[in-house]
């Protein structure tokens, strides 16, 4: 499934362009001789490059690496120590890190909230976290509560209420109480956007909404999240875009194609990354080997092995060659 469903997922990485507010700017994760560091939306070096590894900010923190995982603040000074055998972004003001095999949950002031005992752990989103105890997920709260009983065999972050879960093999979706509301009928599934869901039904994707109607026909190769009324999909090989109809707004033509973020979407073409509009018409010409999507005015773009940002207007603003 093209869609990363898990919300165990640690993203870690430095492949976001994901960045956070703080003070008057944002900053940005950069990469320099394989030391990492942050520069401002100008591209101007906030924090020398000195970390083996250095993620997004989120909530003001970012994961980096010392020998081990800890956290940066928006000064790019060390917040909370490396102590980590893995660290995930912050949300609702945790963080899941993995510690001598267990996984728990850490405030911003680095302390435990939940004691590490999980055998992995995704997130807050909506006040509700995945955790996996054996081999079954479940969902605790944000005092470690355990208000979901594991049972799942696979189980993705909340998202407009609910969240996919996996179940004698088949997707459906529980609410935060742990009742299923769309049973487990579908052969994959992906998270709620706009109130539509893309789920599986044999080979074909469509998409149901949060009653479990489908309104779209499973008729689509992939297909990716709605964002500002339209998604993704692939057919015949080749990405365009849909409305809430299921209707072609941008004919298939693309190798590749995200969802729209700040009114652009990264796309493939010829084996190169550029930007189009809402219209299909590419506003920033496909030169990239990799891309991902505009936030807060800029995109993270990689041409050979390096690094750099542009703004809306294709111009970098921290140069790969730099």
């Amino acid at each position: 499934m093209r869609i990363s469903r898990l919300c165990v997922v640690f993203a870690l990485a430095a492949s976001s362009a994901v960045s956070v507010c703080a003070g008057s700017g944002v900053l940005f994760p950069i990469v320099v001789n394989d030391r990492w560091g942050f520069v401002d939306k100008s591209g101007k070096l906030v924090a020398n490059p000195q970390f083996e590894r250095a993620s997004a900010f989120a909530e003001g923190f970012a994961a980096v690496r010392l020998g081990h995982w800890g956290y940066a603040d928006s000064s790019g000074g060390i917040a909370i120590n490396p102590q980590f055998d893995k660290a995930g972004p912050f949300s609702g003001k945790l963080a899941a890190v993995e510690f001598n095999g267990h996984y728990g949950y850490i405030d911003t002031s680095g302390k435990y909230v939940v004691n590490p005992q999980f055998d992995d752990a995704g997130p807050f989103a909506e006040d509700r976290a995945a955790i996996k105890l054996g081999h079954r997920w479940g969902y605790i709260d944000k005092s470690g509560k355990i208000v979901i009983n594991p049972q799942f065999e696979d189980a993705a972050a909340f998202s407009q209420g609910l969240a996919a879960i996996q179940l004698a093999g088949h997707y459906g979706y529980t609410d935060p109480s742990g009742k299923l509301l769309i049973n487990p009928q579908f052969d994959s599934d992906a998270a709620f956007s706009e109130g539509l869901a893309g789920i599986k039904m044999g080979h074909r994707w469509g998409f149901i909404d949060k009653t479990g109607k489908i309104v779209i026909n499973p008729q689509f190769e992939e297909v990716d999240v709605f964002v500002n009324g339209l998604a993704p999909v692939r057919s015949g090989g080749r990405w365009g875009f849909i409305d809430a109809t299921g209707h072609y707004v941008v004919n298939p033509q693309f190798d590749e194609a995200s969802p729209f973020a700040e009114g652009l979407s990264c796309a493939r073409l010829g084996g190169h990354w550029g930007f189009v509009d809402k219209s299909g018409k590419f506003v920033i010409n496909p030169q990239f080997d990799e891309a991902t999507s505009f936030a807060d005015g800029l995109a993270k773009v990689v041409v050979g092995h390096r690094t750099g940002y542009i703004g809306a207007d294709g111009k970098y603003v921290w140069n790969p060659n730099k």
